[in-house]
């Protein structure tokens, strides 16, 4: 590993080991279940890893349940399944009270029914088949970790993802994700068709004897100390200066703005955007075997934490012009840093 005298202490350096010998092993377990499709698994575990949310994105019939509920089973974690339907209510998915009554002194009271909320994976199915209030029952969740039912708050218990799965909204009987919704997605990774190898691959491995089991490859605990390892990596300010520059630039009103921004995009990437570019780089910084973040980590997750934060507005629609072609004409325009680091 290189720049290694940059990290102070041994025990970081037996952490590293640990995280890249946890991320060999549940690739492995993965493998049991999953053909191809590395870029995905890479982006879904520097998500766990950072502590982000991820979104998703595929036709039906792409295996993107089963590749979150194999993850869910590396890790042994709680794992709870909501399929979004358009009668899905928020109670559903926070919990409900109900009226108890005590056998013994006859008396009622109100008891409150955790809803599946209440695990550490939530593997939000289909998500974009349920309206927008149903889908907002998820913000306080994704965002501070905790469910308010009737002015009462109840914590969800460390580690907390949700895995949000999305058909196209292109797709009859589908909504789109509110904004503030999106912006709770560190990544959208859109999942693609497999090569036709690999596709042969999946029709042998289903249609022959029964897959292997998955086995857990990491605990919870294991999880939360990745995810301080990687606030420890360092990223230098010109690094934090291309991912702000990257985020400020997608906004049509800043006066960085490219003049294709000002003419395609409606809104541009919130703040969290740069924060989630440098936290996923330190994240994959690690994963590539270095102790800092270089302007490559940044470029990679480009487009992940950017396609969902861009809206473009009716001349890009008309043009047919998407986010991720204005992603990589924005990589094109901001200049990374000279050093490369």
């Amino acid at each position: 590993m290189d720049d290694i005298s940059q990290v102070e202490s041994a025990p970081i350096e037996e952490l590293v080991e640990t995280l890249l010998d946890s991320q060999k092993t549940i690739v492995q377990e993965l493998r049991k279940k999953i053909v191809g499709q590395d870029e995905v698994i890479d982006l879904v575990l520097i998500s766990l890893y950072v502590g982000g949310h991820s979104l998703i994105t595929g036709l039906p019939g792409l295996a993107k349940t089963l590749l979150v509920s194999s993850i869910a089973q590396t890790l042994g974690l709680a794992f709870k399944r909501i399929q979004f339907t358009p009668d899905l209510m928020p109670a559903d998915i926070t919990g409900t009270e109900i009226i108890e009554e005590d056998a013994s002194t006859g008396r009622r009271e109100l008891e409150f029914v955790r809803g599946p909320i209440f695990a550490n994976v939530i593997l939000a199915d289909e998500i974009n088949r349920t309206p927008p209030k149903t889908q907002a029952a998820l913000l306080e969740a994704m965002q501070e970790r905790r469910v308010t039912i009737r002015g009462i708050t109840y914590d969800l218990e460390p580690p907390f993802f949700v895995l949000a799965t999305q058909n196209p909204i292109e797709l009859e009987g589908t909504y789109p994700l509110p904004e503030a919704q999106l912006d709770r997605f560190m990544f959208n990774i859109v999942i693609q068709y497999l090569p036709e190898d690999e596709e042969v691959q999946v029709v042998q491995k289903t249609t022959g004897e029964s897959m292997s089991e998955i086995s857990q490859a990491v605990s919870g605990q294991d999880i939360l100390r990745f995810q301080e390892l990687v606030r420890r990596i360092p990223a230098n300010e010109e690094i934090i200066r291309y991912a702000v520059h990257l985020t400020r630039a997608s906004r049509p009103e800043d006066s960085s703005a490219p003049d294709f921004i000002q003419q395609w995009v409606r809104y541009g990437a919130s703040l969290r955007a740069s924060q989630f570019m440098v936290l996923g780089g330190k994240a994959r910084a690690l994963l590539k075997g270095r102790y800092n973040v270089s302007s490559e980590d940044i470029r990679a997750l480009a487009q992940p934490v950017l396609r969902h934060r861009i809206l473009t507005n009716f001349h890009a629609e008309s043009e047919e012009v998407k986010p991720e072609d204005i992603i990589d004409r924005l990589l094109q325009t901001v200049t990374p840093p000279q050093s490369g680091l």
